[in-house]
């Protein structure tokens, strides 16, 4: 009668033990990404200081900036515009921005920045 050869186990509990570790991995990483999300979100939120106003996307900025489309207001102080600004941008810094409004035509696109 032939001996049958016991095949080790350790190599099957390897195997096994590997993939219940990817799964958690990734079942941790789906789930601290989700967290992380609505988080950034809610900081977002809480960091949007004016809500109502609509927000410029950046490729839409420099498509109205190639076009002549609107006009560019740096709210930054003095100093900061003089080290470097978008060309033909006017500056206002922000603390004389409502005393300065006149000098805007509110039929223009008008897009503020301060970075």
């Amino acid at each position: 009668m032939p001996t049958e050869k016991k095949r080790p186990i350790y190599p099957l509990l390897l195997i096994f033990g590997g993939i219940v570790l990817i799964i958690a991995a990734v079942a941790s990483i789906l789930i601290l990404s989700g967290d992380n999300s609505s988080q950034q979100n809610d900081l977002q939120d809480q960091a949007i200081p004016y809500p109502q106003v609509e927000r410029v996307k950046l490729f839409e900025a420099k498509s109205a900036f190639d076009q002549d489309l609107a006009v560019f207001v740096d709210v930054r102080d003095e100093e900061s515009f003089e080290s470097g600004h978008i060309p033909g941008a006017i500056s206002i810094p922000l603390n004389q921005l409502s005393e300065r409004l006149e000098e805007l035509n509110p039929n223009d696109w008008i897009i503020l920045y301060c970075t």
